[in-house]
């Protein structure tokens, strides 16, 4: 869902959008297809999917055989069992990879450092650093006096506000897909954090989710 809105503002904002998704070895490929309708309806210049075996590592519950957590509380202090190792900084390399190619200098990624399950790879703090890193490992960076831009439109966003932004855009969210844990049939549990987050943003603008949940 957030990755869908950042694309529709990055659009808005008269980018010209090539897509970039990862099947990383995560529990199920459901956001990988959901991906594939939305860049159709995006109309995106061009789509890769990138294939990288983080189950290797593990150490996640989206990458091992750990059980997804359900129905938890949020503790701001605390890393939750979701998290996959480095994985912001995994995909962003390869994002940094492609735009040098094609000479592009803006990178967008839908992070959000409120509504969020806790991740150290959605904070401001972080996105800073990699753009400097980013200026300073790369041929676009050092050899142009344009500087690479990581966007991150929704990273001071409530869920809520993240829907809201993305009905104005016209998104059809019915499109997208956040479960952790889905069924085999690809239907959301409603019970993850980020089913539980995906609803709590609908419940508060009003509208109704339009995905259809197990429950």
């Amino acid at each position: 869902m957030d990755s869908t809105t950042c694309l529709a503002i990055a659009k808005e904002q008269g980018f010209i959008p090539y897509a970039l998704s990862f099947d990383y070895g995560q529990r199920n490929n459901y956001e990988l297809e959901s991906a594939k309708k939305l860049v159709n309806a995006f109309q995106v210049l061009d789509h890769k999917v990138i294939q990288i075996d983080l189950r290797a590592f593990g150490g996640s519950a989206l990458t091992d055989t750990i059980d997804v957590p359900k129905d938890t509380e949020f503790e701001s202090n605390k890393i939750p069992i979701t998290y996959v190792p480095a994985r912001n900084t995994i995909f962003l390399s390869f994002a940094l990879a492609w735009a040098e190619t094609l000479n592009a200098y803006d990178i967008f990624i839908g992070v959000n450092a409120l509504d969020y399950s806790g991740y150290p790879d959605c904070r401001p703090e972080y996105i800073k650093s990699f753009q400097n890193m980013a200026n300073l490992a790369t041929k676009t960076g050092v050899e142009n006096e344009l500087q690479l831009t990581i966007h991150t439109p929704l990273i001071n966003l409530t869920k809520a506000e993240i829907i809201l932004k993305g009905i104005a855009l016209g998104i059809d969210y019915s499109l997208t897909h956040s479960c952790y844990d889905p069924s085999e049939k690809g239907q959301p549990c409603g019970h993850c954090d980020s089913c539980q987050l995906r609803l709590n943003g609908f419940l508060e603008t009003g509208y109704k989710d339009p995905l259809k949940y197990q429950d």
